[in-house]
């Protein structure tokens, strides 16, 4: 009987203990759940230091299929024949290249020039002209919209025989027909042929598919369908949804054309504005240098047509707003592949090109390059202000190269402000040499990239606290959260990366007297043709949403405010202190003053925000993204599911009282 007393108080025990244990625990959840108070001030005395109408731009590079099969709408893929293998692209599927195809046809690719232009064009052999198709594939397929107009083009000469029409067509995957149109080619001399057509249903993948009628010889080339709901309705123009996202933005700037895409991998394929820009038809394609970089993404058919070309980019930033700032190659190929270097003594072309490009953009019309700008349709001077000499080169070679460029450069145009680079790492041996030679060099910006993990970017908003405020200014020119690793294919635009991200945008707007341009990168993917991840703005061949990341960057370059001021939590800056970062600015165009606050901890805040000198109106406008889920994503199906949501708060006897959720990023704006 004792022995089974104790062993019902030892199970007592045991059973207390357990509720005690469960207790603390659930003490411990309800713990983590407590509302923190924080008191915050914002002085509204003048710091003296500017916010640079360049402050939030934009980066786009040609990767991800972002120009050809993106930004830029042509539809047809080697609309010219021109790839090194010249018909991908292109499907003949009742012919066969081991046999005289009586019953159908074929296309012969011939080759009339070498290099400096299109090098080559079509020649179809129509034998019967009930068997014989041709069909473009497109990039991933082509989107259409029912009910939308659609521009084709084709340059053609007959060459013998009696073919009286060329017909287009728009099929989908089971060949129902969506949309069509005829031309009639009268001439044995090279013409273009345009007509304009509907399309009757929505289609994501359609193909294009051509057939004759007659037969003979006919020569083709630059084959081309465009939607006519273009961005500001051009003419073989830019696709309207992902210019209004960037438009949307209110850049500061524009960046062109890239990145490593300027560099090549080897210099023969390097980026050269010269030939993207006069007559489309004339502008000689490149292989893209992302065509085969990463063996997890291979994609052969990757080229540039250059439709979207140097005129192209200055066009588009002029249609927003935003300061052009061309990168052009400095005589190195890219150092993460070839590094290949040109003889300093064989440098005068690559220098000349830059000098050519600031007369192509701000020279008069009486100038050899203006008189090119104001033939294709501008003669009124881009007004370029900027110009980037190397990506992100390293070492001696780029600096030699660097001061031979800087000389040149402002011996002819003292006015251009160059941007040079401290290569690709944020830190270490290349870091630190650039940016020694740079300071001694007393250059005007640096470039400085950093593709880290969401941490590094909390941990790092101090970053520029310790910058020389008399040396260089800083260009944030590449930056994005990567969750796995860099160029991993499985990095993800989620939450954590994004709040990340905005807690890092509080210093770097903090530091606005040393930092005067950022841009996340890359800007844009292709959700079937990328290759690199993450990316800013995700889209297929109809649809586009912006990231979460996207949102943090529109929230900031939409509130950017022109004159900094103090904000601190006892005297001290609010960078990380419990999860809460925070940065203020005032807008003197709108009488304004905007409080960003990033709480990057799972705890909610409350904030009492007093404003120091100067009186504040009651209402204050509130945009905040919050989610719980750190791993959460927009997505085709959810474009909108973490974006900024709209509110208000009262201001009382000049104090703020507002409460930031956890995994939150808020902006309140209030009328000064």
């Amino acid at each position: 009987m004792k022995n089974m007393t104790r062993v019902l108080l030892l199970a007592l025990v045991m059973v207390l203990g357990f509720y005690s244990c469960k207790n603390q625990e659930e003490t411990k959840a309800d713990d983590s759940a407590i509302e923190i108070d924080r008191e915050l001030v914002v002085s509204m005395e003048d710091t003296g230091i500017k916010i640079q109408p360049t402050m939030y731009g934009i980066f786009f590079e040609d990767i991800n299929f972002a120009a050809d099969g993106g930004l830029y709408a042509e539809m047809i893929k080697n609309r010219s024949f021109e790839f090194t293998l010249p018909k991908t692209g292109w499907v003949e599927p009742n012919s066969d290249r081991h046999s005289y195809n009586n019953e159908s046809g074929f296309l012969s690719v011939i080759k009339y020039s070498e290099e400096g232009t299109n090098h080559n064009f079509a020649r179809v052999e129509v034998k019967n002209d009930e068997g014989y198709v041709l069909i473009n594939e497109g990039f991933r397929g082509m989107g259409v919209n029912e009910g939308a107009q659609y521009d084709f083009s084709v340059d053609a000469a007959k060459r013998s025989g009696d073919i009286q029409k060329i017909k287009l067509q728009v099929i989908d995957s089971l060949d129902n027909v969506l949309g069509e149109t005829v031309v009639s080619p009268d001439s044995d001399s090279w013409k273009t042929y345009e007509s304009t057509f509907k399309v009757s249903k929505t289609e994501m993948k359609a193909r294009v598919k051509i057939t004759f009628e007659g037969e003979g010889e006919i020569d083709l080339d630059m084959i081309s369908l465009f939607p006519q709901d273009t961005w500001k309705g051009r003419k073989k123009g830019l696709r309207k949804d992902l210019v209004q996202l960037l438009d949307d933005m209110n850049p500061g700037f524009l960046r062109f054309p890239g990145g490593c895409i300027v560099e090549g991998r080897t210099l023969a394929r390097r980026y050269q504005w010269k030939k993207t820009v006069g007559d489309i038809e004339d502008r000689e394609i490149l292989v893209n240098r992302w065509n085969t970089e990463f063996a997890h993404r291979p994609t052969p058919d990757y080229y540039q047509s250059f439709g979207l070309g140097f005129f192209e980019y200055f066009q588009l930033s002029e249609d927003m707003g935003a300061e052009p700032l061309p990168i052009l190659g400095c005589g190195i190929a890219c150092q993460f592949n070839t590094g290949e270097l040109v003889p300093m003594d064989e440098l005068d072309p690559y220098v000349q090109d830059a000098l050519d490009l600031i007369e192509f953009a701000n020279g008069d019309t009486d100038t050899p390059w203006g008189q090119v700008r104001a033939d294709m349709g501008h003669p009124e001077p881009f007004n370029m202000k900027y110009i980037g000499i190397g990506n992100e080169q390293w070492g001696p070679a780029y600096i030699e190269r660097y001061k031979v460029f800087e000389e040149a450069i402002k011996s002819k145009y003292p006015e251009i402000i160059i941007v040079s680079g401290s290569g690709p790492f944020p830190e270490g041996d290349y870091f630190e040499y650039g940016w020694e030679q740079l300071k001694q060099m007393n250059a005007e910006i640096v470039d400085e990239h950093y593709y880290k993990p969401p941490k590094w970017f909390r941990e790092n908003a101090d970053r520029y606290d310790s910058y020389d405020r008399n040396g260089p200014k800083v260009f944030a020119g590449e930056y994005a959260a990567q969750t796995v690793a860099i160029a991993s294919p499985d990095n993800k635009n989620n939450w954590e990366s994004a709040l990340s991200e905005a807690a890092f945008m509080t210093g770097l707007e903090r530091n606005a007297e040393v930092v005067h341009l950022t841009s996340y990168a890359p800007l844009m993917a292709h959700a079937d043709g990328w290759q690199w991840t993450p990316d800013m703005i995700w889209f297929n061949n109809l649809e586009s949403f912006g990231t979460p990341n996207y949102q943090v960057q529109k929230m900031y370059s939409t509130n950017p405010g022109t004159d900094l001021l103090r904000i601190t939590e006892n005297g001290d800056k609010i960078i990380g202190e419990g999860g809460l970062y925070a940065s203020a600015v005032k807008d003197n165009n709108t009488n304004e003053l905007i409080i960003k606050v990033v709480n990057t901890s799972d705890a909610v805040q409350n904030l009492s925000i007093l404003v120091e000198g100067d009186s504040t109106q009651e209402n204050v406008e509130v945009l905040t993204m919050a989610m719980d889920d750190l791993q959460a994503e927009n997505s085709f199906e959810d474009p909108l599911k973490i974006s900024p949501n709209g509110s208000s708060a009262t201001m009382e006897r000049n104090i703020l009282g507002v409460t930031i959720p956890a995994q939150a990023f808020s902006i309140y704006k209030v009328k000064i």
